[in-house]
């Protein structure tokens, strides 16, 4: 019986978690070596949407390119060696740490050839950078290609970028459309679209230019191929020692559980909130210091915050929050998750949003423990950590956790960005692990609001690239009934069920609510993360979603 390209697809996802498993424990892989190879010929048969026209042999995916080249270090593509690392020192080196924006972590280039990249988040961060890495190596190999004519000769338009990149990095001006008409030959694309796309790659804060990074991934394919140096990924043994043992996730959590013990604060209920680390500070101390009046006027105040630069009416939130309850914990860990704590007993109004009353006695009043959002299977480790009692000198203290809340981006599988799913079960991805549970939260909480609401299951994926439509098609159509796709559902449900269900270390009825605002749509040719970020659109959904757990936890 012949396949379908849903099972060829999910075949291909599990050849590369399975392949890239076996090249971490081995420790090295050549990208155009054999194992390597394994990778590229996975990674085209499942030809995911972020990476548009990877399986095309002449033309470069430029979306895709800018996506990977946003969440890897600045100049990785001038890199024959690419190591990744655990935090082994290089911090404290004077070494300068170059922190990409949109997959926040410590690279240190070492010299013009290797590129250090700190790896603290688990397997999931693992797997994604070398789902990017086989990408990149895929789309260099189109460019040495497409600069050579049918017996290997450099052609002209190779040899006019690299007069022109020669001009960039001297300073030098140069004629930007006709350097475009020299770049679309070697990426197959039309001048308009090379044009657009050198435009869309300076605004970015991360990538260097078009130019420079197809002129030297090109150059990395030539000199493998003609010259005979190797490219080569590696990792090291200490972070193949640590990846699983969770070292990061307990530093993180034991600061957060300190903190609560140095002020105080473990005996009191405890609601725990996995989001970003604005909308909780502004709809609490928004609240209290402007005397809002209802949802509307904090959707208001924070549309001004977000477009206003120069306003400074979220410093002055955040000056009164510091007053009264707020503390702020930077990441010291590695994790790169922040987090926050806000005890309610320090707030001047009894009233938490409109409507919402807190206890007369303050020391029953409730402490809130909000935490960036993690990566994947991250999110496992880190509040598997956070839901432990917590251990100094002889002494345990069980944390009396009455909620965990969680607010998650997602892609959507129905509506448009921006929209919301209220997800009762996740699916976890190439696994037999699934996860039904109670949500506290309805479809019809967020109904009335303007936004599009739907409910069903949510797909827990193994990386931000290993989907495409057959797969996310099927999800959707067939009896799993899904509405969208994240990468950490599954791993937060894990560890809140073993702690309530089989350790007994928080309470077995904790409430739980989950709500996930659209990202982007994958379905949608134009819509998938590599389309851009939420901007503006993502105000709504997220001070929503916030407003709707205050609202809930205490109606």
């Amino acid at each position: 019986m012949k396949r379908t390209r849903a099972q060829e697809s999910r075949a291909a996802i599990e050849r590369l978690y399975i392949t890239m498993r076996h090249l971490f424990t081995r420790g090295v892989y050549k990208p155009n070596g054999i194992s390597g190879e394994g990778l590229v010929e996975a990674l085209r048969i499942l030809s995911p949407e972020i990476y548009g026209t990877i399986t095309d042999p002449e033309k470069v995916e430029l979306d895709g390119l800018l996506y990977v080249m946003e969440r890897l270090p600045r100049g990785i593509e001038e890199c024959r060696y690419v190591r990744l690392i655990s935090r082994e020192g290089y911090e404290s080196s004077k070494l300068t740490p170059i922190i990409p924006p949109k997959r926040k972590r410590n690279c240190y280039r070492l010299d013009e050839h290797i590129m250090y990249v700190e790896m603290t988040r688990g397997r999931s961060d693992i797997y994604d950078i070398l789902t990017h890495l086989t990408f990149l190596n895929i789309e260099s190999n189109k460019i040495f290609q497409n600069s050579t004519d049918a017996k290997g000769k450099i052609n002209t338009n190779w040899r006019m970028l690299e007069e022109i990149v020669t001009k960039e990095q001297n300073g030098e001006d140069f004629n930007k459309e006709a350097a475009s008409a020299y770049l679309s030959h070697l990426i197959g694309r039309t001048f308009e679209e090379t044009l657009f796309a050198v435009d869309k790659f300076k605004r970015s804060s991360n990538s260097n230019s078009l130019f420079s990074i197809i002129y030297h991934l090109g150059k990395l394919a030539f000199e493998e191929s003609v010259q005979g140096l190797d490219r080569e990924i590696s990792f090291s043994a200490t972070l193949r020692e640590r990846v699983g043992h969770h070292v990061y996730g307990e530093l993180w959590a034991k600061r957060i559980k300190a903190t609560l013990d140095q002020k105080d604060l473990l005996k009191r209920p405890i609601h725990i909130i996995s989001a970003n680390l604005h909308s909780v500070l502004n709809t609490i101390y928004g609240f209290q210091l402007l005397d809002l009046k209802d949802y509307q006027s904090l959707e208001d105040v924070v549309m001004d915050i977000s477009t206003n630069t120069k306003g400074n009416q979220g410093k002055a939130i955040e000056d009164y929050a510091l007053d009264h309850g707020f503390i702020n914990l930077p990441d010291e860990s590695g994790t790169n998750i922040g987090a926050q704590i806000i005890d309610t007993a320090l707030l001047e109004k009894d009233e938490l949003i409109p409507g919402v009353f807190l206890s007369k006695d303050k020391s029953k009043r409730p402490v809130f423990v909000v935490m960036d959002y993690a990566f994947g299977e991250q999110a496992y480790e880190c509040f598997d950590e956070l839901l432990k009692p917590y251990h100094r000198e002889e002494k345990t203290s069980p944390l009396d956790i009455i909620s965990t809340s969680i607010m998650g981006k997602a892609g959507i599988l129905y509506g448009g960005k921006g929209d919301l799913m209220i997800p009762n079960s996740h699916v976890f991805e190439g696994t037999a692990d699934n996860y039904p549970f109670k949500n506290e939260f309805k479809k019809s909480d967020f109904e009335g609001y303007g936004l599009g609401v739907y409910s069903g299951s949510m797909v827990t994926v193994l990386g931000t690239s290993l989907q495409n439509k057959d797969i996310l098609t099927y999800f959707m159509e067939s009896s799993w009934h899904a509405v969208g796709l994240e990468m950490e559902g599954a791993h937060y449900q894990k560890a809140i069920q073993s702690a309530s269900k089989i350790r007994r270390s928080i309470r077995s009825n904790v409430k739980v609510l989950y709500a996930y605002y659209a990202s982007d749509n994958p379905l949608e040719t134009g819509s998938t993360l590599a389309s851009g970020a939420l901007g503006m659109e993502g105000v709504r959904p997220t001070y929503l979603i916030t407003y709707k757990i205050l609202e809930k936890l205490f109606s």
